[in-house]
């Protein structure tokens, strides 16, 4: 039983970081969208907001694709 709740403890601590990561979609992207408007003291414009939207989109898209290519070549070498 103990080895089971390691690994759920680090896969959730996983998940929790990935999701601190200052990438727009995630938590840590709205964090710093927050502290932009903070520090602006005024609210991004929703044209801003969108590209930021976009660039977190590919950003998780190449992260996405390079975890894949390690997957797959850590199983072909």
């Amino acid at each position: 039983m103990a080895p089971f709740l390691g690994f759920l403890v680090l896969i959730s601590l996983s998940l929790g970081f990935l999701n601190l990561l200052p990438i727009p979609l995630l938590d840590g992207g709205q964090i710093v969208f927050q502290l932009v408007e903070w520090l602006k003291g005024s609210p991004l414009s929703e044209r801003t907001q969108a590209f930021g939207q976009q660039v977190g989109i590919a950003l998780l898209i190449v992260l996405m694709g390079v975890a894949l290519y390690n997957d797959i070549a850590r199983q072909f070498s």
